[in-house]
């Protein structure tokens, strides 16, 4: 495993993280606590060391999840959490007030609730699940950053940048209170790598890169006959015809890249890892099999220029998020 700093923090993180929405009990169906502590156990023995969780995944199920196995471990392992918007929407909507989203005293009776369902005394990185851009002038937000801080309760805060929008916290990043973004970064929306990488580089703030398998479009397991369990949102994702259009757009992926490089999943991983703009990469782990295999992507280095000049001609922008 080889590791990166995670900006300004100092933080030195495995460039392979850990994704935790999927072994939260909802939204993604189908995970077992039981394969969820393996896979997790397994990832911390191949070096892993970050964990990026939420106060959402599950109602604190996830959150519950990771602070037992950190506190089973000896290793230091670097936990980040996240405040939900008060009025569960995501991504943010212009227009709605700082107050119906991120108050002071939301926040940081969230800071308390991921610390209880943790378990741990501080947490290393709290971030805005959502995030809007005419919040800048408040207040409240930034109050809550610097008691959060004085009280020892979280050590560095962070934005979780709103699905497909990477260039909407730019001018929030130029404020100076937020030490890392989280934000889509893979092969078919690389965007974030226009201007908001360049910014995180000027400001040597954190970046970490989420959904780098696009939800499981970038494994090359989904085919037009894929199905879903009851509930799991991944229906409303691969909705109508859009499992074959990804089938049919990682086809010609593989077509072009060839094998010589890994499969889909590797040469997904790798391509994030590819930019060192990015301080890790938070693929999702619910099996040991899947730890395994993430964990192995690290050790084969970034991906050739050559490569990376065929994948910049399967950028793909949509939004599959939509709730259309």
């Amino acid at each position: 495993m080889r590791y990166r700093k995670l900006g300004r923090t100092g933080f030195e993180i495995s460039e392979i993280g850990y994704g935790a929405w999927g072994i939260s009990g909802s939204q993604w169906i189908g995970a077992r606590d039981d394969e969820s502590r393996q896979a997790l156990h397994r990832a911390i023995d191949l070096g892993l060391n970050f964990i990026d969780t939420a106060l959402a995944y599950g109602d604190g199920h996830s959150e519950k999840l990771v602070g037992e196995i950190v506190r089973e471990r000896s290793e230091r392992i670097y936990v980040a959490s996240k405040v939900p918007p008060r009025n569960m929407l995501w991504p943010a909507q212009l227009g709605i007030p700082l107050g119906r989203v991120f108050p002071y005293d939301y926040i940081v009776g969230c800071v308390d609730r991921s610390l209880k369902h943790l378990n741990i005394e501080t947490l290393d990185l709290m971030q805005f699940h959502v995030w809007n851009p005419e919040w800048n002038k408040q207040d409240d937000w930034k109050r809550a950053i610097e008691d959060s801080k004085r009280s020892g309760k979280v050590r560095h805060f962070g934005i979780s940048i709103n699905d497909y929008q990477p260039d909407s916290a730019l001018e929030t990043l130029r404020l100076g209170l937020i030490d890392a973004v989280q934000v889509i970064y893979n092969v078919f929306d690389p965007r974030a790598q226009d201007r908001l990488f360049p910014l995180c580089r000027e400001l040597d703030i954190g970046v970490i890169a989420r959904v780098p398998l696009d939800e499981g479009g970038l494994t090359g397991m989904i085919t037009p006959e894929t199905t879903f369990p009851s509930g799991d949102f991944r229906n409303r994702y691969f909705k109508d015809d859009r499992k074959r259009q990804v089938f049919d757009r990682v086809r010609k992926l593989q077509r072009d890249v060839g094998e010589s490089h890994g499969t889909v999943a590797e040469v997904a991983l790798r391509f994030c890892l590819s930019t060192p703009d990015v301080s890790t990469v938070i693929p999702g782990m619910r099996k040991v099999r899947h730890a395994e295999a993430n964990m192995a992507v690290s050790d084969k280095g970034p991906l050739p220029p050559d490569v990376l000049a065929k994948l910049e001609e399967h950028r793909w922008i949509r939004n599959f998020y939509d709730r259309g």
